[in-house]
């Protein structure tokens, strides 16, 4: 039951949710379970299509788990472009905006970060309706855009977003950031830095854990008995450049005993397809009751992070690869969240720079010769998704000194 045996009326916001796959969506739907489980009374707003399939269609109500769940229309123009982007963003946040005006007071509005900017709705219902605000800060836009190259940081359009994220910053009573690097980018914002907590998104420990069994059948399902798979599962977006990594396997083309296995979706991952490089096999994203077989089916897992999103973005699929214990080889920069983790560990990890093909080759034919795992639950489910409960149960604004919210997260997580 919850704290005190006070009962929340909590609206949760985000373009994605149960059933979809994709990372926010599960969070998400773990925090609305972990909700509706102390007794809050949880609705969800989200959209009724598929984020990475739009013609996947989903039930416009429907009550799962004591959840009420509100899927409203959108348009479904496609990501080959940003204006078609933007188009499918803008008339699900028209959309959004026009539902909540029929919905009552909620004593809690929490707000993600899909579609871009969907916390300034929270921020305005909230003002009109009451209640207070936790923004959940899954990625930072229009940074994200930004480091991108999708804005011009001068134009109008910029100044606009940047406008309307800080509005969201100044209305919120508790802001949750991913890792110390966000953090710092929300604190030179203005944000006060006693409404911010450090809550890491956690690994799906009570889905994912290493399967000998699934490993060996999901290798057999798609090729790749006998293999050494280097494996990237996730999204595929330019804020993961994986030009290097496909350079790699291009050069290690006639090693017929290495295959590079792409698994997940978005615009890089079409770009990857369009290689058609013997070695390489594409897959799209897994279901999450299949996720321990294909993350299980990799012998060496790559995390990327380009230069410029330290902060702005958060690499979640690391937890899900600790879980496994796969060895994890990172292109990116240094310091990142990553680093932070792989200083703590050491083993398991090989930390690449972008554009270093020749050193990201080297790592995999010592990879090849390790032949190790090393399973850890350091950010489980079981740790963070409390934690961040409490940080939406309390009543007071999130304070770095309290330690009935705080006493777990650290800045280095």
């Amino acid at each position: 039951m919850a704290t005190r045996g006070l009962i929340l009326r909590i609206l949760l916001l985000n373009q994605c949710f149960y059933p979809d796959v994709v990372s926010t969506a599960q969070h998400l739907t773990d925090l609305a379970a972990g909700l509706a489980a102390r007794g809050h009374e949880v609705t969800v707003i989200a959209s009724d299509r598929g984020y990475d399939d739009p013609t996947t269609r989903f039930k416009r109500r429907e009550r799962w788990n004591d959840i009420e769940i509100i899927r409203i229309p959108s348009l479904s123009l496609g990501k080959n472009s940003r204006w078609r982007r933007a188009f499918n963003f803008a008339s699900f946040i028209l959309v959004c905006a026009t539902r909540l005006l029929t919905l009552p007071r909620f004593d809690m509005v929490v707000a993600l970060t899909s579609p871009p900017l969907i916390s300034f709705l929270a921020a305005l219902f909230v003002k009109l309706k009451g209640g207070s605000f936790c923004f959940w800060v899954m990625d930072l836009n229009p940074d994200e855009a930004i480091a991108a190259g999708w804005l011009d940081e001068k134009s109008l359009t910029t100044r606009l977003f940047k406008r309307m994220l800080n509005y969201s910053f100044k209305v919120a009573t508790r802001t949750v950031v991913l890792d110390r690097f966000m953090k710092e980018r929300v604190v030179a914002k203005g944000c006060d830095p006693a409404r911010i907590a450090i809550v890491p998104p956690w690994s799906h420990d009570d889905h994912v854990q290493y399967s000998t069994a699934g490993r060996e059948e999901f290798r057999r399902k798609h090729g790749l008995t006998n293999k050494f798979v280097v494996m990237y599962s996730g999204n595929h977006s330019p804020c993961h450049p994986l030009d290097t990594l496909v350079e790699a396997a291009r050069a290690l083309n006639e090693r017929s005993e290495i295959v590079f296995c792409f698994i997940g979706g978005g615009s890089e991952h079409v770009k990857v397809r369009q290689q058609e490089l013997p070695n390489v096999k594409c897959l799209p994203y897994q279901p999450l009751d299949e996720l321990s077989s294909s993350l299980s089916a990799a012998d060496l897992h790559v995390v990327v992070m380009g230069n410029e999103f330290v902060g702005i973005v958060h690499p979640c699929k690391i937890y899900n690869i600790m879980s496994v214990g796969a060895p994890t080889l990172y292109l990116g920069p240094a310091p990142s969240h990553v680093t932070d983790i792989a200083d703590q560990r050491q083993r398991l990890f090989y930390l690449v720079a972008h554009g270093d093909v020749d050193e990201v080759i080297k790592s995999i034919l010592d990879a090849l010769q390790v032949n190790e795992r090393q399973p850890v639950s350091s950010f489980s489910k079981h740790t963070f998704l409390p934690q961040l409960i409490d940080v939406i149960e309390s009543r007071h604004p999130v304070n770095p000194e309290n330690p009935v919210i705080l006493s777990k997260l650290t800045a280095r997580s």
